[in-house]
Order: structure tokens, then sequence, then C-alpha cells
């Protein structure tokens, strides 16, 4: 029995088989789609580090407003931890309270991360993927 030879037009994009390569949008599809793969994880770890410090400079906050006991191992490395990420907003506000003082520092601190965060993701995302694609002609 015989097969009938394959046909170029069909095979070309199968890799392996003779005579056939891939194409050139082939290869340009998995890079297009590794730097998307890559976009994706940094954008993702910006978004976790500006969130964790957000989070921290929350739980600052709660502590301080329910008077938690700052020798407790937890409160002291979060007040710690929140001093090192206030971006200097530690002293901004000075109400009269030390309560409100810590809200609107540490909240300030912790919107600007936010934002710092939201401004990342755009910039990464607006010069760091690949333009869409246009229909070739």
């Amino acid at each position: 029995m015989t097969y009938p030879e394959p046909d170029p037009q069909r095979t070309s994009a199968l890799p392996g088989q003779s005579g056939g390569q891939a194409t050139p949008s082939a290869a340009q599809d998995a890079r297009r789609a590794q730097r998307v793969r890559t976009v994706r994880m940094v954008r993702a770890a910006i978004t976790f580090v500006c969130g964790l410090f957000a989070v921290v400079l929350a739980f600052q906050i709660i502590l301080v407003l329910a008077e938690a006991n700052p020798d407790n191992g937890f409160a002291s490395f979060i007040d710690g931890f929140s001093g090192a990420v206030s971006l200097g907003f530690d002293g901004l506000f000075a109400p009269d309270s030390d309560k409100a003082a810590v809200l609107f520092n540490y909240g300030a601190a912790a919107l600007v991360w936010l934002l710092i965060g939201a401004a990342l993701n755009y910039l990464v995302r607006r010069f760091a993927l690949p333009a869409p694609r246009t229909p070739q002609a």
C-alpha cells in the first residue's frame, strides 16, 4: 500500500516534518504569548507587593484604634513594618488625638500605595504588552 505525498502547504507548520519549518507567524505568536505571560506575572507581583503594604498599614490602623498591646510580638512587628512603608506620611497630619493621627497618616499612605500599584500596573500593561495585531491584507 502506498501513501500519497504530504501536502507541503498543510504540513509546513508542523515541526519535525521534512522540509517543513514553523511559519514566522507561529513563532511570533509564541513570543507574544510568552511576553503576555511575563507581563501578567510582573503585574501580579506589583499588585501583591503594593496590596501587602496597604494591608499592613490598615492592620496598624486597626491595632491602634483597638488599643492593642504594643509589647505583643505581632503588634510590634506590624508597627515596625508599617513605619517602614509609610512613605514619609508618618507625622504629615497632626490632630490632637493619636488615634486620629495614625488613621489619617497611615490611611493616606495606604491609599497612595494602592494608587502606586494601579499606576505601575497601567504603565507596565501600556508599554510592555505588544500592540494588538492588525489583520494582514
